[in-house]
């Protein structure tokens, strides 16, 4: 039996990278998966990738940070599959921008998706999880919510507020059995890394490559699942040591 067996899992940023990686590592642990995204054409295509293997798969199109939307995404999974057991709240953007030439926009952008956004689908979470007596949400900050990056100010001011709203829901709700914990990943293969970048952040990182999807994929379940029961509050660094430095 897998260990996500029964359970049903939303997933935001699900249409690729590490989101898709780690739908696909859910589906073969026994989860029903959402898929969350705003590129419609991949999410659409990814979810009938994943019938045609035989996984209970829904694609939701939905910007994360419309309330409105948020909310829909929970009104069509309970729709469907009748509760949410995990939540795994990946989407976001990153820029790099000298800081003296960043415009308020893209500020406010940049923390409106990584920051905001990640709220607005927790506390959705939360509300249904009361609902079902418990559940299990992972956010996804990362390395740079925890070290600083010249040219990142927005990226990392809002990774690491992710770090600390993880702390204080996991406090404000452990009493009610809803376990919240954070991804920190490192530099990691996926298309949001440009290709003339690939080497040159591999050479920084002590174990001399980039992350891959599958690895991210595999400390998500590992949050997701019973395998983390008494972690709550936590930021799981996976980094190839990028941090111990």
């Amino acid at each position: 039996m897998g260990k996500l067996q029964g359970k049903v899992a939303v997933i935001t940023g699900g249409a690729s990278g590490i989101g898709a990686a780690t739908a696909r590592l859910f589906v073969a642990e026994g989860a029903k998966v959402v898929l969350v995204d705003l590129n419609e054409a991949k999410g659409q295509a990814f979810e009938q990738e994943l019938k045609a293997q035989g996984a209970d798969a829904l694609f939701i199109p939905a910007n994360i940070t419309s309330e409105d939307e948020v909310a829909a995404i929970f009104e069509q999974t309970i729709e469907a599959f009748g509760k949410v057991d995990v939540v795994f709240n990946n989407a976001g953007i990153g820029r790099v921008h000298p800081s003296h030439e960043l415009d308020y926009a893209e500020w406010r952008n940049t923390v409106n998706v990584d920051l905001d956004g990640v709220f607005l689908v927790a506390r959705e979470s939360i509300r249904e999880m009361l609902k079902a007596g418990g559940g299990t949400i992972v956010n996804t900050a990362s390395m740079y919510g925890w070290v600083g990056s010249p040219g990142s100010a927005a990226y990392n001011a809002a990774k690491g507020g992710v770090v600390n709203l993880t702390r204080s829901l996991a406090l404000e709700y452990a009493e009610q059995n809803i376990r919240v914990n954070a991804l920190c990943p490192g530099f990691i293969d996926t298309p949001i890394i440009p290709e003339e970048s690939k080497q040159a952040l591999a050479a920084v990182t002590p174990m001399k490559r980039l992350g891959q999807a599958d690895e991210m994929a595999k400390a998500v379940l590992f949050l997701a699942s019973d395998d983390s029961s008494y972690m709550t509050g936590n930021s799981l660094i996976v980094d190839g040591g990028y941090t111990a430095q």
